[in-house]
């Protein structure tokens, strides 16, 4: 097969380096058992209840100078790239839609998981995530202001270690504000990895995978997606995995409904930033206008006079 080599293509043929570790033969006992150490503390060094966006959270906008608007948000080794563009007619759509459409597409990276990734073709796993990040966007958008046309978001995994589909959602939100697509309310969003009576807020990847595959079906265990309106204090989408009891579901809400009420100011600090740095470049082009319009009287002038003087 012929490669795109306007993409970052990986090996076509490769085998992971995890195959040939001691890790790959582990039980899940062993493996539940190296999460945690003697101190209550994760590999990263957080504590159970501890998210990645207090200590280890970087994100920015204007990433992708052709589009509308852009955003890059990092969660240690979670890097997430997304690009919004203008709105454009829906195309082969036979009825007229009152309802603006979201066209949503999440790619992973050939090298961003320890498993090889088909560089063309999408996966289940990214259809899955690009039909989830359309419906937790969809309530947050205007739709009605675009009737007839479409939104297209593109969100790029560079690098995946757990709480992907937070971080995209976290990205496309930034990225439609910086593209000043009219929304409600600024989403955001958490994810929660429960085994048994642990809860592992904002996950990586080898906490999520036990999390999903316990073998004991009589304890709790899952993973739980949540994205809210801060502001209108409404739940923009729920995705719960795996078999959870009410009691387990409603703590885990409320611990991320504070894990998403606290990525708000980041997110709003960056969305100010980036309008005092408007308001700035306004004014100097405001000022290199004056110049250019003061030498050009100037010119004028020293013309009258050469006319006036032959």
């Amino acid at each position: 097969m012929p490669l795109d080599y306007r993409r970052f293509n990986g090996p076509e043929d490769s085998v992971s380096y995890k195959r040939f570790t001691e890790d790959y033969l582990k039980s899940y006992d062993e493996l539940y058992s190296e999460l945690i150490d003697a101190n209550e503390h994760r590999k990263d060094g957080r504590e159970i209840e501890e998210a990645r966006t207090m200590c280890m959270f970087y994100a920015r906008s204007n990433m992708v100078s052709q589009a509308k608007g852009s955003s890059y948000i990092e969660m240690k080794k979670t890097k997430v790239v997304c690009s919004v563009f203008d709105p454009r007619e829906t195309m082969h759509q036979n009825e007229f839609s009152t309802l603006g459409q979201l066209f949503c597409e999440v790619k992973f990276a050939p090298f961003s998981c320890h498993h090889q990734r088909q560089p063309h073709v999408p996966d289940s796993e990214e259809k899955a995530l690009s039909v989830a990040l359309r419906k937790a966007l969809e309530p947050t958008v205007c739709r009605h202001l675009f009737p007839n046309f479409q939104i297209d978001i593109f969100v790029y995994i560079l690098e995946n270690d757990g709480s992907c589909l937070a971080a995209a959602i976290n990205a496309a939100g930034l990225a439609l504000a910086n593209a000043a697509v009219p929304m409600y309310d600024i989403i955001t969003a958490c994810s929660v990895a429960i085994i048994g009576d642990k809860m592992f807020v904002d996950p990586t990847q080898p906490e999520e995978h036990l999390a999903i595959t316990s073998p004991d079906t009589k304890t709790n265990h899952g993973l739980i997606t949540m994205s809210m309106l801060h502001e209108l204090k409404q739940v923009a989408d729920f995705r719960q995995i795996g078999s959870l009891d009410v009691d387990c579901v409603l703590k885990a809400t409320d611990i991320l409904e504070q894990e998403c009420k606290k990525i708000v100011p980041k997110i709003q600090k960056i969305l100010v930033k980036n309008v005092v740095k408007g308001v700035e470049q306004q004014k100097k082009l405001h000022e290199e206008a004056k110049v250019r319009e003061a030498a050009l009287k100037a010119k004028m002038e020293e013309w009258k006079l050469l006319l006036n003087g032959g």
